[in-house]
């Protein structure tokens, strides 16, 4: 009998399909894994309405949890506060600035460079490569890079 924690760490090896440094548990996309009397349920969220991924995260997941109930919320609670810090980390090092708390970039407005670590940076454009990315510039290592939005 399979268990959550097994469960877990079988969510933890698929990638994110357009962010692959990061996994879907990194994300934070999944909700939550039930393991009750031999039936897996696995709720997630897709990080906004309208994930052009939705369905492949959702194939991915019945591919490596066999059986597995896939139910996706779609009550647009993600947000990136949800990322965690292992995920933050691998997306630093990958190159992307990962989104700053809520809270924190709502008041302060600091976006740091994940090369060189600065805060002064500035907004090149407002659309990256997805709705959830805008492209940005670092003037003390002349970078450019792309920042997670804040949602």
């Amino acid at each position: 009998m399979v268990t959550a924690d097994q469960v877990w760490a079988a969510l933890e090896e698929i990638p994110d399909p357009e962010i692959p440094v990061v996994s879907l548990v990194d994300l934070g996309v999944i909700r939550s894994v039930d393991v009750s009397e031999g039936h897996v349920h696995v709720e997630f969220t897709p990080t906004f309405l309208g994930c052009p991924a939705l369905e492949f995260m959702k194939r991915a997941i019945e591919d490596k949890v066999p059986g597995a109930n896939v139910e996706v919320i779609q009550d647009d609670s993600w947000s990136t506060d949800k990322i965690t810090a292992v995920g933050r980390e691998k997306l630093r090092a990958a190159g992307f600035a990962p989104p700053a708390p809520r809270l924190v970039q709502i008041q302060a407005q600091v976006h740091r460079c994940p090369y060189c670590g600065s805060t002064d940076t500035k907004l090149e454009n407002i659309f990256g490569p997805t709705p959830c990315r805008s492209l940005r510039y670092c003037e003390s290592c002349r970078q450019p890079f792309e920042q997670f939005k804040t949602i």
